[in-house]
């Protein structure tokens, strides 16, 4: 009988990108961000001693400024693993120049391929919901440019766009652009079985039972308190060319070993 080859031991770990990557809004007790790379980062420190990992992700960054600010330190760490995912900020903006984010993403893939043993491009979760329709379309030419990319270049895709468990509004935090930490674990799950690795959870990607809908005055209420504390800001935002990550470093800039306890930690979800 044929079996899959076991994937290599790999000893490092370079994650890009933006909130997404960052971690967002997988918060843990002391403020910061867990996210999916963080568990990924654990689950292969847990069999490769001496393992590193570095995060250079920050939150509301476009494919121009992740290029322009965290490509060229990625590849210059020469990790065996890189994971890239950008450009879906800049599909949401009103003014979109999808060439120009094209352009950007092949070039980021061009200078990551060769500084890497495995570079890992994803087709990001798509939320159901009305107001993201509207971008639907940008965001699945983003992702056709990804696959492209990424059957030119050798590179692994994980198409969470595809997974339905990911369009469902639970697994999305009240902000309804970040997942939360049980959408964050699936994430981790899907890039760790697109590696190679045997699945610990094989339906990560399966809907979850469903539920009954909230009454539709709850709905409502829970409409004003998103667009009061999350919508309307982010409008703002995009209005004065302001962005969330205006003046935040990155989330884990150096390439350094992932100690032992914030390892076991991130890696069995403890809060």
């Amino acid at each position: 009988m044929q079996t899959n080859p076991t994937p290599p031991p790999y000893t490092s770990l370079v994650a890009i990108g933006d909130s997404f990557t960052e971690g967002m809004s997988d918060l843990l007790p002391d403020g910061s961000y867990r996210g999916w790379a963080d568990v990924l980062a654990a689950r292969l420190a847990a069999s490769a001693p001496g393992f590193r990992y570095a995060n250079l992700a920050v939150r509301g960054k476009l494919i121009g400024q992740i290029v322009d600010e965290q490509v060229d330190a990625a590849a210059a760490m020469n990790a065996d693993v890189v994971t890239l995912v950008g450009g879906l900020n800049d599909t949401l903006r009103p003014k979109c120049d999808m060439g120009r984010v094209r352009g950007l993403l092949t070039e980021a893939v061009e200078r990551l391929a060769p500084s890497c043993e495995r570079l890992v491009l994803m087709r990001s979760p798509g939320r159901q919901g009305p107001v993201l329709e509207r971008f639907r379309p940008r965001m699945e030419e983003l992702f056709a440019t990804v696959d492209e990319l990424a059957a030119k270049h050798g590179a692994l895709v994980v198409d969470l766009y595809g997974a339905p468990a990911l369009a469902d509004p639970r697994l999305w935090d009240v902000d309804r652009l970040h997942l939360t930490a049980d959408g964050h674990r699936r994430v981790a799950e899907a890039v760790w079985q697109t590696l190679g690795y045997p699945p610990e959870d094989t339906e990560w990607h399966v809907p979850m039972p469903a539920t009954a809908p909230p009454a539709w005055l709850d709905r409502r209420a829970a409409d004003v308190r998103f667009a009061r504390r999350h919508l309307l800001p982010w409008i703002g935002r995009r209005l004065t060319g302001r962005s969330s990550g205006d003046g935040l470093p990155a989330k884990r800039p150096e390439l350094l070993p992932y100690a032992t306890p914030e390892a076991r930690e991130a890696y069995e979800g403890r809060a």
